[in-house]
């Protein structure tokens, strides 16, 4: 296991460090929300909390794998005494985008396991459902960051914008996208 510095890590080391302990214990995690935006990002836009689903009933394995790595749990946060700027949240299954449960995480690897967050295509569509359902502008902004920074299926989300019945939402996205 990697070592990381709790008190000054960046999302992306605490959820790698996170990630690979729970894969290695059979815990399957997904990292969601703004976490995602953060690291596609590459910390332009910055979250205070890491949203993992949890692809699995049971938090046994999750609280004892969390526990070993010093995290306390504090309703459905966990949180490091030594790191005060991000904490940990757990979300039962499925991971859903708006009324998309369809999701299929981008994995990498990770001292020889493999994690999962959204693709940078979800990333951009989950930040667009916040703008939609939660009138979030910030989250417009920062669907146009990742989508400055990475290749997205643009015909993926403008269908899912339909689909939302918010194809202006795409629209707007496109629109602030141009130069």
């Amino acid at each position: 296991m990697k070592k990381i510095d709790y008190k000054t890590c960046s999302i992306e080391e605490l959820w790698r460090l996170v990630a690979s302990e729970l894969a290695r214990n059979d815990v399957d995690v997904i990292l969601v929300g703004g976490a995602v935006a953060s690291i596609y990002t590459d910390g332009e836009y910055i979250s205070g909390d890491l949203d993992f689903v949890l692809n699995d009933l049971s938090r046994t394995k999750l609280n004892k794998v969390l526990s070993g790595l010093g995290f306390v749990q504090h309703t459905r946060h966990y949180n490091h005494p030594d790191c005060k700027h991000l904490y940990l949240e757990f979300f039962y299954f499925p991971a859903t985008i708006g009324e998309d449960n369809a999701i299929i995480p981008a994995e990498f690897d990770e001292d020889g396991v493999r994690i999962k967050m959204y693709s940078p295509t979800d990333s951009v569509r989950d930040r667009l459902a916040s703008y939609i359902h939660f009138k979030a502008k910030n989250c417009l902004d920062q669907a146009v960051m990742i989508a400055k920074r990475h290749p997205i299926n643009f015909e993926k989300v403008k269908s899912w914008c339909e689909g939302e019945g918010r194809v202006e939402a795409f629209d707007d996205f496109m629109q602030k996208l141009k130069p």
